[in-house]
């Protein structure tokens, strides 16, 4: 078998199509009775946002049946192919074995490669289940859209993350890390994050896998061990105090072994006013970069940096504009930047171009201006400008049945524990639909149609239980490399290791 592809609005415009027509109410008007009725409910990605929205509904209704749907072969969705490889605690700590737990209650069944939107229509799923929640993340990354943005040296930084961290789709990527200047466009946590990859020394990560703390990929680690990047500058279209990144990946950078910091005190002018009605993470936060950009660094602290090999900074007040060709036109050899000034004030505060530009040469360009969702189905009301489903506290805007948590509701925006508090929120209230009776009373067949249509189109879904045997033989060639786990790459050897 082949392997699959991968590939607030008003509550008035809610209650106009949630309310039951006279028609309908035969099929919506009735109070659901849990003693009498399984409610089927089924989940749309297995990340995050849709573990946590399976465990919120099968804690809070005790008959409830949730099948979470993934495209993917394997479970957990950004836990495993978005968190940094030397932060072993998130990946294999408290979030996966919370998410295992869910997965192995006799009402959740997991049914991985299956692409909804694909291989199965939402439609479908809303035919066969009394509730579907739409959870698959934001699988997509924001363009520049800048000329040379198509030369080679150019990638996203979620086509990078992807690669350091085995998601299918990017084992082939191969960056190029023979230049000595590598820019990354954004300052969010996932800049920092492949910044402090790219300049961590290759004997840390030799400590790193010899204390077993690492999962990255053995081509990604080969790669690294060969890498010549030696400077890494991370460029913000705003300034310091518009920074997205959080104190501890920034305190992670400033301690990075082998590396110095390096930032313009200019930069930070005026900015001790300028925060001291800062709410305390963000005040925390840029006091911490003020220190380490206009401090004099004590005498160890000194005599570290003095002996670094490589380097990173922050470059402020730059938006880019075009990225340079090599002489030879054949890969990318710098970028152009426009030199910017904020204009406005609090969220309203813009960068705005003051007609200067500077050069900045590199080898390697990281694009890291956001994650973004895409359209799973044309059933499903979109917002490409915001990149998401269309949503009045999780319910979908003129789809009654349908909900949505997680990046996909909300925009990627927060951290782990942000999308849990938000997939909470989701379950909430299709529970409490349910108990209004505004969801379709009777059974639902759930899982056993959606069977029988994949299986009628050549789709044979990966069980939770198949999962835990290709973790078994991750961590089986990890252990041979001094590792936690070594990630299977390859879908069709994936399924072959399953005997389809």
């Amino acid at each position: 078998m082949a392997p699959r592809c991968w590939r607030w609005w008003p509550w008035s415009s809610w209650t106009r199509t949630w309310l039951p027509s006279s028609r309908s109410t035969q099929n919506f008007g009735q109070h659901f009775s849990t003693q009498e009725q399984t409610p089927q409910i089924c989940v749309v990605g297995s990340g995050p946002a849709g573990f946590y929205t399976a465990q919120h509904l099968l804690k809070h209704h005790s008959r409830a049946h949730v099948d979470i749907y993934e495209k993917q072969l394997v479970p957990f969705g950004l836990v495993r192919f978005g968190v940094a490889p030397d932060h072993p605690e998130v990946k294999e700590g408290n979030v996966i074995n919370t998410f295992t737990q869910t997965a192995h209650s006799d009402r959740c069944a997991f049914h991985g490669n299956v692409e909804v939107g694909r291989d199965v229509t939402v439609q479908e799923l809303r035919d066969a289940y009394h509730a579907v929640v739409l959870s698959y993340g934001a699988e997509d990354h924001q363009a520049l859209n800048i000329p040379g943005e198509e030369l080679p040296g150019v990638f996203s930084a979620r086509a990078f993350v992807g690669w350091y961290n085995g998601l299918p789709e990017n084992r082939e990527l191969a960056p190029d890390l023979s230049c000595d200047t590598a820019v990354i466009l954004g300052q969010g946590n996932v800049a920092l994050d492949v910044a402090r990859i790219l300049l961590t020394p290759p004997e840390h990560l030799e400590v790193l896998l010899l204390c077993q703390k690492t999962d990255i990929t053995e081509a990604a680690l080969g790669a690294l061990r060969q890498s010549r990047v030696k400077m890494v500058w991370i460029v913000g279209r705003r300034g310091p105090l518009q920074v997205a990144f959080t104190i501890k990946e920034l305190r992670e950078m400033i301690q990075l072994p082998g590396t110095r910091p390096m930032l313009d005190p200019v930069d930070f002018v005026g900015l001790q006013d300028r925060i001291k009605e800062a709410a305390r993470p963000r005040k925390r936060l840029m006091e911490l970069l003020l220190r380490t950009a206009t401090e004099k660094p004590g005498v160890e602290e000194a005599a570290r940096r003095a002996s670094a090999s490589r380097a990173w900074g922050l470059r402020f007040f730059r938006s880019p504009q075009q990225v340079l060709p090599s002489p030879d036109g054949r890969r990318a050899a710098g970028i152009r930047l426009a030199v910017t000034r904020l204009e406005g004030a609090g969220e309203a505060t813009r960068a705005a171009p003051t007609g200067d530009t500077e050069d900045l040469p590199c080898g390697l360009l990281l694009s890291s201006i956001g994650y973004k969702s895409r359209p799973i189905d044309p059933s499903v009301p979109f917002d490409p400008k915001l990149g998401v489903v269309p949503n009045m506290e999780g319910r979908v805007v003129d789809v009654p049945g349908l909900y949505c948590s997680g990046w996909v509701k909300r925009g990627p925006t927060g951290v782990i524990t942000t999308t849990m508090t938000d997939s909470f929120l989701t379950s909430q209230i299709l529970l409490q639909d349910l108990k209004a009776g505004h969801l379709p009373s009777g059974p639902r067949p759930g899982s056993a149609a959606i069977k029988r249509l994949l299986g009628s189109r050549g789709v044979w879904p990966v069980s939770f239980s198949d999962w835990e045997k290709l973790d078994a033989e991750e961590v089986f060639r990890g252990q041979a490399l001094g590792k936690p786990r070594e990630k299977l790459l390859d879908p069709q050897e994936m399924l072959q290791l399953l005997g389809r």
